[in-house]
């Protein structure tokens, strides 16, 4: 973490003197950042928000008022409190610090592919919420029908995450891999579908409903029902009400289509899922013992009923 920080503050330049050939430092750059995108703050919330010490915030502050860059005008409701912002001076001088930034991350990115671009921009966010987990960013997501790449995203990640999560084994993603075979080869869009959720341009979550299949029956579909199969949400993007999302997605779709039932097979262990049909109304039909992944688990069978 050491070497990566070293690496990313040198890429990045804010070793320099001043930052983006401006004479303002770092703090000082961050500070008429925070001023040009709030209308008025304090000090007392700046020292918060940017956890600086408050002896050290006053001096920064002093210099800024010094050059006439920020002023302050006491509350009306309580007059202790200094109400702080940018002049218009302030604001001049932040313009060519923003334009020269946003050009070099610009620069920054050019000599990347758009997918290594993704890439990077993803593996930032994940570093920010594993190590911001009490400020979690709340950037959108979205559903969507899959796209060339994403069959292979939903076996591999469904392959790591179990394995890491919970010790399943390689036959776990190899089963994964024939599901999603099949769902390709017998693909009928007027009966079934897939849906990716995407945030930030990264893959964080997926299902799929299918005609169910009768497997004593050479797999002969089931009239009048539907399966829904391998929902997933990464860590990274859970709480966030996409595995309901998903869900809900899945009984809006075949309602509209006029399936009567959906059903779906788990695991006893897969709690967060559990909890997800149980809100849905779906009813655990039937629960048996079976070794499968290196373990000893609980197959469940549930089903909602639409009509």
């Amino acid at each position: 973490m050491r070497r990566f920080n070293r690496f990313y503050t040198r890429r990045i330049g804010v070793l320099h003197e001043g930052l983006a050939d401006t004479p303002f430092s770092l703090a000082e750059s961050r500070l008429l950042w925070e001023f040009a995108h709030r209308d008025q703050t304090t000090a007392a919330e700046l020292a918060r928000d940017l956890d600086l010490d408050a002896g050290y915030l006053s001096r920064l502050l002093r210099g800024l008022k010094e050059a006439k860059l920020i002023r302050g005008v006491r509350s009306k409701e309580d007059a202790r409190h200094l109400h702080l912002s940018l002049t218009a001076a302030g604001r001049r001088a932040f313009a060519p610090l923003d334009r020269q930034t946003e050009a070099g991350v610009a620069a920054l990115l050019a000599p990347l592919a758009d997918a290594a671009q993704q890439r990077l921009l993803a593996a930032m966010t994940t570093i920010e919420s594993l190590l911001d987990g009490a400020h979690r960013i709340a950037s959108p997501w979205l559903l969507r029908a899959p796209h060339s790449g994403d069959i292979g995203w939903v076996v591999a990640r469904h392959g790591a995450l179990y394995a890491e999560e919970y010790a399943w084994d390689l036959r776990f993603e190899a089963l994964v891999a024939r599901i999603t075979a099949d769902f390709v080869e017998r693909f009928d869009a007027s009966r079934e579908a897939c849906w990716i959720a995407e945030r930030g341009g990264t893959n964080v979550g997926c299902v799929f409903l299918v005609q169910a299949r009768d497997e004593t029956k050479n797999h002969a579909v089931v009239q009048g029902t539907a399966q829904l199969r391998m929902l997933l949400v990464e860590p990274v993007a859970r709480d966030l009400g996409i595995g309901a999302r998903l869900v809900d997605e899945c009984e809006r779709f075949a309602r509209a289509k006029g399936y009567r039932h959906i059903v779906l097979w788990t695991n006893s262990v897969l709690l967060a899922a559990r909890a997800i049909y149980a809100r849905n109304g779906y009813v655990l039909t039937k629960s048996e013992p079976h070794e499968s992944f290196g373990h000893r688990l609980v197959g469940e069978t549930w089903e909602l009923k639409l009509s």
